[in-house]
């Protein structure tokens, strides 16, 4: 039976964690690190993905999914085109981030192989409503999808498998 000192250094340890994330989506966010501007269709390649994944990994689903909805209001609020100014497509993609990313590592046990779907949910989620509504054409979505979801993926599994080791090994 865990005592109550267990319980709330868990809580403690979890609204830590998700407070520092949240405030690193805040500066990805506010900052160009987490819109890197690239000359490509998409326009800007992001890392703001990773604190939700690293959210989900480490503290679970809604810390992931409260992490992904910091990262889709900033897409909402800073949107530069019709398509990001959607709440549907600058948010929901983004909340599902954390709840994949959760479920994968829960089956896999996996850092790398969540992150990698994390990191798909937030592509193919956002280029995959971009085509249902009318956006972007599925040609133009193809391309996003191998010129920045791929990168996007591979940064966020180095990322995350680093950071999620490092976390593990000072809990000991």
């Amino acid at each position: 039976m865990k005592t109550d000192f267990t319980v709330n250094r868990r809580y403690t340890r979890t609204l830590t964690v998700s407070g520092l994330l949240g405030a690193l989506s805040v500066v990805l966010g506010l900052t160009p690190l987490g819109f890197i501007p690239v000359p490509t269709a998409a326009g800007h390649a992001t890392i703001m993905h990773v604190p939700a994944i690293l959210g989900a990994v480490l503290e679970g689903p809604t810390t992931g999914a409260l992490t992904g909805l910091i990262f889709g209001l900033y897409s909402l609020l800073r949107a530069s085109s019709p398509l990001f100014a959607d709440p549907l497509i600058a948010l929901v993609p983004r909340i599902l981030i954390g709840v994949v990313t959760y479920q994968v590592y829960r089956l896999t046990h996996s850092d790398g192989l969540a992150a990698a779907c994390g990191s798909m949910t937030n592509t193919l989620g956002v280029m995959g409503l971009a085509v249902l509504r009318g956006y972007v054409p599925a040609p133009a979505a193809l391309i996003v999808v191998l010129t920045h979801g791929i990168p996007e993926m591979v940064v966020a599994v180095v990322i995350t498998v680093i950071i999620c080791k490092a976390m593990r090994k000072s809990r000991r």
